[in-house]
């Protein structure tokens, strides 16, 4: 069984920066990847970002350039460096785990969110 932690949630003014880690427990298939997702009030839980075989993070847009995904090499931990902060960033963040692409298949794990608010 899988388990996933995030921690480093927080309140930032606009402009500042977060780390979010994110720990596995458990087997972790090697061909699955990691990523980031999150969810903002009343809104659908949406892609942030991910880990891919070939090496090449995917983000969402609305993060491009603002937001780096990282993991350990023995891909129990992964981590979201999050610059630039703006209040529409403000959501739960979910880390997940999944062996399909996570821009278009739902991941198979799931960690308990952590909050993240952008306030001044």
């Amino acid at each position: 069984q899988v388990q996933l932690v995030e921690s480093g949630g927080g309140m930032v003014q606009p402009g500042g920066s977060l780390r979010l880690s994110c720990a596995a427990s458990g087997r972790i298939p090697s061909d699955y990847r990691m990523g980031w997702y999150r969810q903002a009030p009343g809104q659908v839980r949406l892609f942030v970002a991910t880990t891919s075989a070939d090496g090449i993070s995917r983000y969402a847009d609305s993060v491009k350039d603002r937001f780096t995904i990282s993991e350990d090499s023995a891909k129990n931990a992964v981590y979201l460096q999050m610059n630039s902060l703006k209040d529409e960033d403000t959501a739960i963040y979910y880390c997940a785990a999944g062996r399909k692409d996570m821009r278009y298949w739902s991941p198979d794990y799931w960690g308990q969110g952590t909050q993240v608010t952008v306030s001044s």
